[in-house]
């Protein structure tokens, strides 16, 4: 079921040409990146890696949320190391991804609650919920 948004609170424009081996521009200007197949030796980022960044800043943000509704402090050296992998079954290519998030000095039952709080509310991980294998680690 999709979930008809009532309020647009921003949106991401960009402009993409060529592809994989192209550029990708904001309609801001803020982002300006080369783009490269992943393993080649070209000098850009791709998607995957794009995705993963997205996906890492979002899960923090999530944390920080579910921490204030819960009554913890996050730790102010949180980080989630995200890993978007890009595979292939058969003629089909698809997406997986893991998630290493770090809480150093809160409880692992704690940290487990703000992890788990945060993967039902962080807009990227709905997005791929049902659709990606995901794993979310604790480290």
């Amino acid at each position: 079921m999709i979930n008809a948004i009532d309020t647009v609170l921003y949106t991401g424009k960009t402009h993409t040409t060529g592809g994989r081996n192209g550029e990708s521009r904001s309609d801001d200007g803020r982002l300006d990146i080369k783009l490269s197949a992943p393993g080649s030796s070209g000098s850009g980022t791709n998607p995957e890696q794009l995705l993963a960044a997205g996906w890492s800043a979002c899960f923090i943000g999530a944390m920080g949320k579910a921490a204030i509704a819960l009554k913890v402090t996050l730790p102010t050296d949180v980080s989630v190391d995200t890993e978007v992998d890009l595979g292939k079954t058969e003629n089909a290519f698809f997406l997986q991804a893991r998630l290493s998030v770090s809480l150093p000095g809160l409880d692992p039952v704690v940290a487990r609650s703000l992890v788990d709080a945060a993967h039902q509310t962080c807009p990227y991980s709905k997005a791929t919920r049902g659709n990606i294998d995901v794993v979310i680690n604790l480290v």
